[in-house]
């Protein structure tokens, strides 16, 4: 039954993209805002059925820490594919810093195109940095939130990756602050398999961190420790 449900939800999230992809060029024209807005629809969606299909839930903890005014760099625990959808239901509109890989997937990339990623080559190095604080810099600047995962890649629960200061340096090159985000998704939506784990997935905002005036590596240790502390007791570890 799990493998059927779960095979229901891809079905469902393949014919959503399909539906959405017309889309694409005719969002071009609009703002930012209200491009985000259409397109987010399809995550929107896909939250909705994967509550139907796999029987898996959120909720959210700490809304009140995120600015009220201006942009800010999000940095966020990586642990599965859900909260690149989830995340499009709670923050304002946004963009992501991620791999230029994605880019090259037939209309999934294409989606990530309109909504502005900075897609990086992770193997550049300093250039891959200076990309991110430059770019970076003029999404925030339009209002555009930047969401930064600092792990580069899914880390299962209990796991942890080096986190990388590509964010920390945008937020402490640009002074926008940052806001640190703890979750468990990985416990419902794996990184490896495709069977979803019914039941509900807890994420929480974490105070404003502030960037401007301070180093990188210091802002990312902080952003670091709070997560990481956070991630585990929500999984209770």
């Amino acid at each position: 039954m799990a493998a059927l449900r779960a095979a229901l939800f891809y079905l469902g999230m393949t014919l959503s993209l399909i539906a959405v992809t017309p889309l694409f060029p005719l969002v071009l024209p609009l703002p930012f805002p209200a491009r985000f807005r259409v397109l987010s629809t399809w995550a929107r969606f896909n939250l909705w059925w994967l509550r139907v299909t796999c029987g898996v839930h959120w909720q959210v903890e700490g809304l009140d820490n995120l600015p009220r005014a201006g942009g800010a760099v999000v940095l966020a625990k990586h642990q599965s594919t859900w909260e690149t959808l989830g995340l499009q239901r709670i923050l304002p509109p946004h963009t992501w810093v991620l791999k230029r890989e994605l880019l090259r997937i037939p209309l999934f990339g294409w989606g990530l195109a309109v909504l502005r990623a900075i897609a990086i080559d992770r193997k550049a190095g300093r250039r891959a940095l200076q990309q991110v604080v430059e770019q970076g810099n003029e999404r925030l600047e339009a209002g555009i939130w930047v969401v930064v995962f600092p792990e580069g890649t899914r880390t299962a629960p209990g796991s942890r990756q080096e986190y990388n200061v590509g964010g920390a340096m945008l937020a402490t090159k640009t002074g926008f602050p940052v806001v640190p985000i703890a979750h468990n998704a990985g416990e419902f939506w794996p990184k490896q398999g495709w069977r979803k784990r019914p039941g509900t997935i807890t994420v929480v905002i974490g105070p404003v961190i502030p960037a401007a005036g301070r180093k990188a590596g210091e802002v990312n240790a902080e952003a670091e420790a709070w997560i990481e502390s956070k991630s585990s007791e929500i999984s209770g570890l």
